[in-house]
């Protein structure tokens, strides 16, 4: 199975007028982390153009365990969890310097094809990346 770690500093532009960071901001780490993850794979966005698909963003399920603020060092993990017909689920989780999980997530995306912008099977190449072979 590809997995992918990525580390990121918290930035004061990325705190809210709670002092930590603001909650859309993860949505924004956990992005990064996907995209580390495509490209550790080597599916990047031409690749997957050139396999006629498109990954999209169908759903986000993230649960907020602990704050962050400026100044920490964060590491945004990303894991294969389930790979269906047309879909398939990423696990991610965001720690700290300590180890700690403030952030798990589980994101589900749908394989579209690129000229009629339907769900279609997802390709053996991105299908590999679950089953570890």
């Amino acid at each position: 199975m590809t997995t992918a770690s990525l580390t990121i500093v918290v930035r004061s532009t990325e705190i809210d007028v709670n002092g930590h960071v603001n909650n859309a901001r993860y949505l924004e780490y956990l992005e990064w982390g996907r995209e580390e993850w495509y490209e550790k794979a080597g599916l990047y966005y031409q690749v997957l153009r050139d396999l006629g698909v498109l990954t999209v963003t169908v759903n986000i399920n993230i649960n907020y365990r602990k704050e962050c603020l400026q100044g920490e060092k964060l590491t945004i993990r990303t894991f294969p969890e389930k790979v269906g017909n047309t879909s398939f689920v990423l696990r991610q989780e965001i720690a700290n310097a300590s180890n700690e999980i403030c952030i798990d997530a589980r994101v589900t995306c749908v394989t579209v094809d690129t000229e009629t912008r339907k769900s279609v099977m997802v390709p053996g190449r991105l299908r590999e990346l679950f089953s570890g072979k």
